[in-house]
């Protein structure tokens, strides 16, 4: 049997940042100041999210010389949190078949550092895991158990989170939980894919998030579909995409480039784009 580890999350952590370097996580109390701000001071909403905005407003004008729209940047700042935050949930999953909580108040960020800490408290597992040993394990008998505590913990981190950004976003509920569809599934297929285990993500993704099964508050699904196109891609070969739920409206800054799983970017683009750097 494996050796019980000193943390729950800390091997899938160590992995992430190895695959992602632009990325490192560390497990310690919650940090506030010097460029770190907590997730709770976020989901305030208040002179915080201010500060972490203005720094993307700033961004957008030194990178394309004009201001964007109000809501632009939010979605501009919810999407630099939220993708590196729900790796903390996926990548303990998909990696150990752990499952930590994580409230807004148990994680802070470093956004120009790529750094984020935790203090996790809680975590689920299944049966037989070494780690079930560890303080504040709880085991749950089956794979779905797993995955209903995964949608779970993810949608206890991001909802006040949401509520925090939405006034700034103009955006109703199942929009922003589009977004954060978006967020769980582009995170993981991509950290998946430097793994090594792109369709293995793919694969249990679309478990986490069935397109055909309601997993409320989350709307919609993981969404992948196949790309063939014979003379463009290699014979036989099926390139996987899917549409976000919640465009970024980056667009709104440069119309004619869009992201390779924007609903904007119709298929003859995407396979051009793969067909490229194939």
């Amino acid at each position: 049997m494996p050796a019980m580890p000193a943390t729950a999350t800390g091997p899938a952590y160590a992995r992430l940042t190895e695959a992602f370097p632009a990325l490192r996580v560390t497990e310690e109390a919650p940090r506030s100041g010097d460029g770190w701000v907590g997730a709770h001071e976020l989901a305030a909403g208040g002179a915080a999210l201010d500060a972490f905005l203005a720094w993307d407003e700033h961004q957008v004008l030194r990178d394309h010389g004009q201001y964007a729209r109000p809501d632009v940047i939010a979605g501009f700042g919810l999407h630099r949190y939220a993708w590196p935050a729900c790796l903390l949930f996926t990548v303990p999953w998909f990696l150990h078949r752990r499952v930590p909580r994580l409230p807004v108040s148990d994680v802070s960020f470093h956004r120009t550092r790529g750094r984020l800490t935790v203090r996790t408290r809680t975590f689920s597992c299944l049966p037989g895991d070494p780690a079930a040993a560890l303080p504040g394990a709880r085991v749950v008998r089956t794979e779905e158990a797993l995955r209903l505590e995964l949608r779970s913990a993810i949608a206890e981190h991001l909802g006040p989170l949401l509520d925090g950004f939405r006034p700034r976003l103009r955006r109703g509920r199942r929009a922003l939980w589009g977004m954060a569809t978006d967020e769980v599934t582009e995170g993981l297929w991509r950290v998946g894919h430097l793994l090594g285990e792109g369709r293995r993500a793919m694969s249990e993704l679309t478990e986490l998030l069935p397109d055909t099964t309601p997993t409320a508050p989350y709307t919609g699904g993981a969404g992948f579909r196949d790309l063939r196109a014979p003379g463009r891609l290699p014979a036989g070969v099926a390139a996987r995409t899917r549409d976000r739920i919640a465009c970024c409206l980056f667009y709104t800054l440069r119309p004619a480039e869009t992201c390779a799983t924007c609903p904007r970017t119709c298929d003859a683009d995407r396979i051009e784009r793969l067909a490229a750097v194939g």
